[in-house]
């Protein structure tokens, strides 16, 4: 039942993910850093707050308490991923929502899952672990060939044709910042890996 109810809460987020920049085509007069803001008060602070207060209204002190040096380190990688947050939507102003996305969220899901369990090696190298990094590196190649198709894309568009699609569009320094804000994002695992000293 804990999996079924784990799937639906993964399937739910998901869906809010892949459809949260949609309304960013119906705002014609905005750049991109105002309703970058706008979103990056309200999903990271707004309604995470909201989230502790319908949990219970000292769960947010109680959880910073129990382990100082865990509460610190989560949010340390709070604020790597929060980087990642920010140079992901530069991603998408370099490269277009297509290609950006998918470079950034792959290389957040390869890096998110890869790094927890490096820090955590005593099971990588066992069967479920090896399954692991046989995903990781299935990811990586998928994230290698949208790569390569990006360039071959690049090079067969004229000038105009790029800045029609994509205003600035700059293909390495998209990549770079795609790759960085995968880097970065994937800092969310570590720090849940670092506030697991908090349960209970």
């Amino acid at each position: 039942m804990n999996i079924l109810a784990g799937l639906l809460i993964i399937a739910i987020g998901s869906f809010g993910q892949s459809s949260s920049y949609v309304p960013i085509r119906k705002v014609k007069q905005w750049e991109w850093e105002n309703f970058w803001l706008v979103q990056g008060i309200f999903a990271w602070l707004v309604f995470p707050f909201l989230g502790t207060l319908l949990v219970g209204s000292d769960s947010l002190c109680r959880i910073l308490l129990t382990d100082v040096p865990a509460a610190l380190k989560s949010v340390g990688y709070g604020v790597l991923w929060g980087v990642g947050g920010l140079t992901f939507g530069l991603s998408m102003r370099y490269l277009g929502v297509a290609l950006g996305q998918s470079l950034a969220l792959g290389t957040c899901a390869a890096f998110g899952t890869l790094i927890p369990a490096v820090m955590n090696r005593d099971q990588l190298f066992s069967g479920s672990g090896l399954i692991l990094l046989l995903g990781v590196c299935i990811t990586l190649t998928g994230i290698a060939v949208i790569g390569y198709a990006g360039s071959l894309r690049s090079k067969d568009m004229s000038k105009g044709e790029k800045f029609a699609a994509v205003k600035e569009f700059a293909l390495k320094k998209g990549l770079l910042i795609a790759l960085l804000a995968g880097v970065m994002s994937a800092c969310f695992s570590l720090g849940l890996n670092a506030g697991l000293a908090n349960e209970g």
